[in-house]
Order: C-alpha cells, then sequence, then structure tokens
C-alpha cells in the first residue's frame, strides 16, 4: 500500500469525527497528494484515532512501514497548555478478513499492537516552511489474512502526509547452476529465509540438499549445495546456463568442463554427445574411458617359428605389424589335428597341453605337448587385443603346420615268472630297449590255453601279480608299454601254470628273485626317465604342481570359465527358494539332478537383470577361479550355466550359511575343541590356495561357509576386487583407488596394495578372533580411520573371553607387523593339529598381562546412553591418567582424560 498514489480520497476511518481530517494538497513538484492532518493542541485530552482500509497479508511474516509526516514545535504555538505533544503512536491489527467497524475493534491500545512511538527528527514553527520527516518501522510475524493500520494522536499539531506499507524479498536468482526462487524475508529482521533451489535446464544435483538463504534485508547468503551440467553440456552465459555440445566435440562426465573435439577415429554427427561413436571398423573396450581413441584388431603375428621334439612342440612368433592402436595386444594358441591327407582339419582335444595357456597369452611363445606320434598337426597363433571381441569379424592370425615324429615304445623283452600259486602269478619284465619317451603304464595280457577270450590289467612299474586265476591252469602272458604316443609292440607270448595249491610256507628266499627284478627294472626305468626329460626341454616347463591361473588374463571370459568350469544343463537345475542377496545377484537353494548322479541341494548364485557386460565377466569370473580348487575346505564348483537367462553358478550347499552369523546365532554352545577344529579347516584351505599360489584378499569369517557337519569352507573368491567404488557396504573401505575391508587386512595391504599370502595370514589371525569371540565384531565400533591408526602404533586385539592362551599368541604371531616373520598357513595347520592332539593345552586361558607388542588395554565403559563401549587406550595413559588422543575424546563423548573418564563413566579393563 502506498498513499502516496491514491488517485481519489482515501477515506480512511477516524474516531472522534472532530480528530484527523483528510486534506487535499500538492507535493513539492505540484502532484496532488493526500494527507490527514489534527491539531487539537488547545484542547486537553485527545485521543484521536485514523485507522487504514484492510491491507492482505499474501504471506508475507514482517512487512515494513515508511511514514512521511511534518509535526509542529509545540514552543512556536503561544498559549497552550502543558498538554501539548510533538509525537503520535502507531499500532496495527491482525484479521481474517476485512471486517472493522467504526466501533470495532474498540478505539484503544488493546486489541491494537502497538509498533512504536513515532517522534520527528525535526518539528517546524510559524516562520518556517513544513519540515518533512521520513521514518521506517516493521512488525511481524503476521499470521492472519491481513491487517490494519492506526495512529493515535494524543495532542499533537501535524500532519501525516503519507503512508507506504512495502515488505522486503530477495530476487530471482542462479548461483551455481541453480535457479532460487523470489523469496519473502523472514518473521524476524535477524531471520534467514532457507529457499530451495532448483537446477537449470540441462544440470544435474551433485551435492544436496540445494538451497540458499534469504536474509532480513532482502540479501542472498553463500549457497549450499551445487548443479553442474550434466554429460554433453557445457556452462555458457557466465555459468548461468548449460548449453548442448556442438556436432564433433562431445562432454563424457557432468562437471564445469567444456566440450572437446572428439577423438581420433570416431565423431559425433548430434548435438548434446556425452561419447563420440566409432567410426566404422573402430571400436572401444568396456575399459575405455568414453575420451579415449577408438582402436581397431590388431594384425596377424609375424615370423612364427616351430620346433618339433618328438610329440611336443615349441613355438615363437614376433609381434603384429599393426596393434590397432592399443598396447594390451595378447595372443591366442588354437590347435588343429589334421589329415595326413590334407585338407580337414579338427580341434585337438583336451588332452593336448599348451603352456603358459592356450588364450591370452602375453608372451610371444608357447610349448605344446601331448600331441600324438606321426600326427599333422596346424596352430593358429591369433593376435587379439582389447577391442577384438567387439569385432564381428575373427581375429586375424598365422598359421604353422607341423608333423610330430616320436615312435611307440619298442617291444617288451621276455616276461618272467617269480611265483605262482593256486590262483595267482607274480610277473616281471625290463622297460622296452627303446621307450621313445616316458613310460606311463604297461598292459598285460593273458588268456588261459584253449580258451579264444583274453583278459588285461595295467601296471604302474615293471612287475605285476595276476590274480583271480584257476587253480593248476596255464596261462599265456604278453606285456606292453604306453607312453603318449600310445601302446608299443607286445611282448613274445609264454606260457607259466598256476600251482594245484598254496603253498603258505614259501619262505623269504622264493620271493627274492621278484624283488631284485622288480628294484633293477624300476632302476632302468629311473634311468630312462632322466634321459628323456634330458631330451625333451618341454618336461621341464611343468613342475607338477599345480598353479592358479588369473582368469583375468583371459582376453574372451567365456574361454577362461569354459576352460575351468562344467557347463549344466538347464534342466537338470531347479530353483526352490531364494535366500540371500549377493554383489550381483540373488543366491538360491535349489537342487541338482545329473545324469548317473544323485540329487543333491546346492546354492545358485544368479545374475541380475540388466546387466552390463563387465558385471558378466566379473560375475563368471568367480567361478572361473573356484573351478580350478579342489579341496575339502574350499567352496566346491558344480558347475555354471552361461547359456541360461539368466546366467547361474551352482555351487554346494552350506547348511548354516556363512561363519560369522552362525557364531553369533550359536554364542557359547560350542566347545574351544570344536571352535579349533573350525580353525583348522579353514587354515587347511589357505594352505591349499596358498599352495596354488592364489591371494584370497577378502579372508573373513563372512566370507567362510559352514556346512551340517561343521565342516568350514572358504567362499568368495575374488569378489573385493569387484566391488564399485559407489558401493554402499561399510565393511569396505576406499583406500588409494580400491575398496579394502580395513579390520581384516594387513598393514603393508593398506599403505602399498602388497597383498600376499602374508597378509592373508593377517586376515587368518583376524578371522581367530572372530570365532573365538564368537562372531563379535573386531575392534568393536571403532572407525576405520580409528582401527588403522592403532594397528600403525602396535595395537593388537586383546584376547576373546576364555580364549586360550596358545591361542592368543598364534593371533599375535599372524599380526606381527613384519610380514615375512609371520607364520605360513602349513605351519599354521600344524600348530592347530598339535593342539587338538593336547587338549590340555586349551585349557591355560589368557591372563591380565597384556605383551608388550601389545601396549594398551581395552576400557569398556557405559556410556551415556546405557551402551557398552569398548576403545583402546595406551597403557601408559591409562596408568597415570594422561591426556586423550582427539579421536578418542570424540569416542567418549568429551572426555578429556583418563581421570575425568574415570570419575564420570563406570569403567572396567
Amino acid at each position: 500500500m502506498d498513499s502516496k498514489w491514491a488517485t481519489t480520497e482515501l477515506a480512511w476511518t477516524t474516531y472522534p469525527e472532530s480528530g484527523w481530517e483528510e486534506v487535499s494538497g500538492y507535493d513539492d513538484s505540484m502532484n496532488p497528494i493526500r494527507t490527514y492532518q489534527v491539531c487539537n493542541v488547545l484542547e486537553p485530552n485527545q485521543n484521536n484515532w485514523l485507522r487504514t482500509d484492510f491491507i492482505p497479508r499474501r504471506g508475507v511474516l514482517r512487512v515494513y512501514v515508511e511514514l512521511k509526516f511534518s509535526v509542529r514545535d509545540c514552543a512556536s504555538i503561544p498559549n497552550i497548555p502543558g498538554s501539548c505533544k510533538e509525537t503520535f503512536n502507531l499500532f496495527y491489527y491482525e484479521s481474517d478478513g476485512d471486517m472493522a467497524t467504526a466501533s470495532s475493534p474498540p478505539w484503544r491500545e488493546n486489541p491494537y499492537v502497538k509498533v512504536d512511538t513515532i517522534a520527528p527528527d525535526e518539528s517546524f514553527s510559524l516562520l518556517e516552511s513544513g519540515i518533512v520527516n521520513t521514518k521506517v518501522r516493521s512488525f511481524g510475524p503476521l499470521s492472519k489474512a491481513g491487517f490494519y493500520l492506526a495512529f493515535q494522536d494524543l495532542g499533537a499539531c501535524m500532519s501525516l502526509i503519507s503512508a507506504r506499507v512495502f515488505f522486503k524479498k530477495c530476487s530471482t536468482t542462479i548461483a551455481s547452476f541453480a535457479v532460487f526462487p523470489e523469496t519473502a524475508t523472514g518473521a524476524e529482521a535477524t531471520s534467514l529465509v532457507i529457499a530451495a533451489g532448483a537446477c537449470v535446464p540441462n544440470a544435474v544435483e551433485v551435492s544436496v540438499p540445494l538451497k540458499l538463504y534469504c536474509n532480513g534485508d532482502g540479501e542472498w547468503m553463500v549457497p549450499v549445495g551445487s548443479c553442474t551440467c550434466m554429460p554433453g553440456f557445457e556452462p555458457a552465459k557466465k555459468d548461468t546456463q548449460c548449453q548442448a555440445c556442438t556436432p564433433g566435440s562431445f562432454k563424457s562426465k557432468q562437471g564445469e568442463g567444456y566440450c572437446m573435439p572428439c577423438p581420433p577415429h570416431s565423431l559425433a554427427t548430434s548435438r548434446a554427445a556425452s561419447v563420440c561413436p566409432c567410426k566404422r571398423g573402430y571400436y572401444r573396450a568396456d575399459s575405455d574411458s568414453p575420451d579415449s581413441a577408438c582402436t581397431t584388431v590388431p594384425s596377424a603375428p609375424l615370423n612364427v617359428i616351430s620346433s618339433v621334439n618328438e610329440t611336443s612342440v615349441s613355438l615363437e612368433w614376433a609381434e603384429p605389424r599393426d596393434s590397432g592402436g592399443r598396447a594390451d595386444v595378447v595372443y591366442n594358441v588354437v590347435c588343429k589335428k589334421c589329415q595326413h591327407s590334407g585338407g580337414f582339419c579338427v580341434r585337438c582335444d583336451d588332452n593336448v597341453d599348451v603352456s603358459p595357456r592356450r588364450l591370452g597369452l602375453a608372451e610371444r611363445q608357447a610349448a605344446v605337448r601331448n600331441l600324438q606320434a606321426h600326427t599333422r598337426y596346424s596352430f593358429e597363433i591369433q593376435a587379439v587385443n582389447g577391442v577384438s571381441a567387439k569385432s564381428p569379424s575373427a581375429p586375424h592370425y598365422a598359421t604353422v603346420n607341423i608333423t610330430t615324429n616320436q615312435a611307440a615304445p619298442s617291444a617288451v623283452p621276455t616276461v618272467h615268472l617269480m611265483r605262482a600259486t593256486a590262483s595267482t602269478l607274480s610277473l616281471s619284465w625290463l622297460p622296452p630297449e627303446q621307450p621313445n619317451g616316458v613310460i606311463l603304464d604297461y598292459e598285460i595280457k593273458y588268456q588261459e590255453r584253449g580258451e579264444s577270450f583274453s583278459h588285461t590289467v595295467t601296471a604302474q612299474s615293471s612287475s605285476a601279480r595276476v590274480e583271480g586265476l584257476k587253480a593248476g591252469k596255464v596261462y599265456t602272458v604278453q606285456v606292453r608299454a604306453r607312453t603318449v604316443a600310445g601302446y608299443g609292440t607286445y611282448s613274445n607270448p609264454v606260457d607259466f601254470s598256476t600251482s594245484l595249491h598254496d603253498d603258505p610256507e614259501r619262505s623269504v628266499q622264493d620271493q627274492l628273485p621278484l624283488i631284485i627284478g622288480s628294484a633293477l627294472a624300476g632302476f632302468v626305468v629311473i634311468i630312462a626317465m632322466v634321459q628323456h626329460i634330458k631330451s625333451c626341454p618341454l618336461c621341464k616347463l611343468s613342475p607338477g604342481v599345480k598353479v592358479y591361473i588369473d582368469p583375468f588374463t583371459y582376453e574372451d571370459p567365456n574361454e577362461a570359465v569354459h576352460e575351468f568350469a562344467r557347463e549344466i544343463d538347464i534342466s537338470c537345475v531347479k530353483i526352490e527358494e531364494v535366500i540371500g542377496a549377493g554383489e550381483f545377484g540373488e543366491v538360491c537353494r535349489g537342487r541338482l539332478k545329473q545324469p548317473g548322479r544323485k540329487e543333491v541341494t546346492v546354492a545358485i548364485k544368479t545374475l541380475k537383470a540388466g546387466y552390463t557386460e563387465r558385471q558378466r565377466r566379473d560375475f563368471l569370473a568367480e567361478a572361473s577361479i573356484m573351478g580350478q580348487f579342489d579341496h575339502p575346505n574350499v567352496i566346491h564348483l558344480e558347475g555354471v550355466l552361461t547359456r541360461s537367462c539368466p546366467v547361474l553358478i551352482v555351487t554346494e550347499f552350506m547348511e548354516n550359511g556363512a561363519l560369522d552369523s552362525f557364531l553369533r546365532l550359536n554364542d557359547g554352545r560350542f566347545t574351544v575343541t570344536q571352535l579349533v577344529g573350525m580353525l583348522r579347516g579353514v587354515a587347511a584351505g589357505m594352505k591349499y590356495l596358498s599352495d596354488m599360489n592364489y591371494v584370497h584378499r577378502d579372508l573373513a569369517a563372512r566370507n567362510v561357509l559352514v556346512n551340517s557337519n561343521l565342516v568350514c569352507k572358504v567362499s568368495d573368491f575374488g569378489l573385493s576386487r569387484f566391488l564399485d567404488d559407489n558401493s554402499s557396504d561399510p565393511t569396505y573401505t576406499s583406500s588409494l583407488g580400491g575398496k579394502i575391508p580395513i579390520r581384516w587386512t594387513a598393514p603393508e595391504a593398506i599403505a602399498f596394495r602388497k597383498f600376499t599370502s602374508a597378509s592373508d595370514v593377517w586376515s587368518y589371525g583376524i578371522v581367530m578372533w572372530e570365532v573365538m569371540s564368537f562372531g563379535e565384531r573386531p575392534y568393536w565400533d571403532m572407525s576405520n580411520q580409528d582401527v588403522m591408526n592403532a594397528v600403525e602404533q602396535d595395537y593388537r586385539l586383546p584376547p576373546p573371553m576364555d580364549c586360550p592362551a596358545v591361542l592368543h599368541q598364534l593371533m599375535l604371531e599372524c599380526w606381527v607387523k613384519e610380514r615375512n616373520a609371520r607364520p605360513r598357513f602349513a605351519q599354521i595347520v600344524s600348530t592347530l593339529d598339535k593342539l587338538l592332539r593336547n587338549a590340555a593345552s586349551l585349557k591355560v586361558l589368557t591372563s591380565n598381562t597384556f605383551p608388550l607388542l601389545q601396549r594398551s588395554v581395552v576400557v569398556c565403559f557405559t556410556s551415556l546412553n546405557n551402551s557398552i563401549r569398548c576403545i583402546p587406550i595406551l597403557l601408559d595413559l591409562y596408568r597415570v591418567g594422561g591426556t586423550l588422543p582427539g579421536h578418542q575424546r570424540k569416542s567418549l563423548g568429551g572426555v578429556q582424560d583418563m581421570r575425568q573418564m574415570s570419575q564420570t563413566l563406570p569403567i572396567r579393563v
């Protein structure tokens, strides 16, 4: 409201009629104005009221009133009583509507609310022109639909020239790519009003809540939260808009960056591109960033050289002339067995061994063995890189053809009879003079004279005993040797007779020729093997120890999973119920019935719908890892279903689930011997994995499964490396670019990402603590940062309640800072076996004296909310009552030192 702009009479309500009077006049610019005057100074006891029309509030909480007025100096008026005033009062009255009348509300201070007594800065006399005063007052908070203003004169000679009612607001503004609407100020002059913002078009929130504060003066304060341009859009017009990238440019990430030209071999033909599609014949790998150049497949390898040694082949080749613009070129060796007549070739069977592996070779050489003798083979050396799987065409390859040259072993010399009984013949023979390789076994063929049917048995050495014969009969015997090239020629047939009756009194001297002959034959076999190894360089490539192969070295994940895991037909699997959720999807219980095998209960992991190719690869990688293991304390893989939807991994079913939750459900129900038996199982599984050079990285009780017989099996292989950085799981904390389970991880693995079997031993010590405490959370409710700080200061977990001293000592050995000084899993298994044999050693419990290595005590106290909390405190601080570190003061709710803690909180050590 502004009375200055009124074009007609204001006609405000007055009381009494002899009081305020509306007068029309002109201002200094000769514009007409409407004023109210009063000057009853000669009459005492004045109480003149003037009330405006109803003023709607319109949602405003606080309003401001600007008054322009003039007041005559009482001293300039002659013969006036002492009641002359030079001030007047300002009131307001709230109402839910325009309901005021000439008599209501009553003309008194209550129900009106007084705002202030208004006094002029300057008054005027008759000799001077009228001096206009301007005063601004505010009031609030307002809550009803509107209000009236009222002016009370108590005996002044004055003129109310104009009254303007207004409110303050913060105007619409754009800050941090967010629009904040026009916002009225708060109920008090010091109030801050929150205005919620909205991102400008083509922008997204990067932090919430998105808000801006409007202060009492109508000014915006510093914004909270912000928006940023989404992919495909860049800042424009002084960061108030997000405009689309032009064709030929792109922006892959949200943020304040600007559009960039498309990388080589790519082009964006439309606006607002977040990625530039590759040109025809060029591709990006799933792991490539959108701003990387598009690349193509490599050309074929060059200069393939083969070297045949009997039934083994050494292959070498040079790198391709064109790598396709990538540095991740690897090689596949495809073996094909061909007909001698030429033309038709088929893939080699699984008996052919390619070392170090068939797929994903980083080195440019390979050795092939277990080929058939005198057979033609064709080898394709494929060059593949990170985008070969994207190309519809087959990989480029170079071909080399070879023919093996090893002959089968020569005939076995004459067979000798060492002993005969009524039902057995004990035989011996010398190895062939020309074994032509390592003899795998011997085949003994025998038949009763006069019969047409023969029988065969096999022997691993150059002696054997044929059983189940008829007494007093003559048998014809022949023997032949077998190598990788096949069977050699049978020895000449020899006839031997069984006895009529068994003679239990035969002396050792009768058996002596058999013993000497067997020993001599074995010695000859050993010499032949040594000579063969010396002449066979390929034999030196395989020490006979199975070593874990990382599936991520394979270019095609399907090749890896099919090499190490068995494909199961979908008709053999029946899902019964969902029992949990994993990183990639649901975990179900089901039944597996395969032909010729008994139906069993299994666990089935499913890959969730809408998966990316990378998620499918990582999901199947677990099966590729599990399929390489065969140990009673490692979870067994039944097989995979990669041709179904969804993709499934089938493992043995563990009835009691995860070890940590199983122990919590059965707190105190198991004896120490039973718990040590569980720990022994975990250690045995980890020894097997360690022997295969596999590092688990995420060994914890949650990743150990328990069956109905309390057998513990290590599971969840390699999942820690698949965790996404946006994972909400608090167990895994980001550290140096990856997710790490801090409470279970060795210090060197946290600091330097150095994961070894020694770091798995550290994690095993934590698992021991979890088991002996029946699933207690390691380090209780300490933050991950506090855990790292405490371990760095040589703090180690104290023994759980009723924990045998020898077990806690073994834990401390697992937690030695120098990783090379920690025990190996073989030593741990041996130690636990000794403890299980000597149960008395498990009855000695830990005392209250802590090893020097700890240098700490764990103080448990009842916090203000009556919950029990435990934190480690350095032993010296505990003894002398010293000042606590900052993170511990925070944990204790501000307690500064041990003396204050002991005075304010009930504690126990």
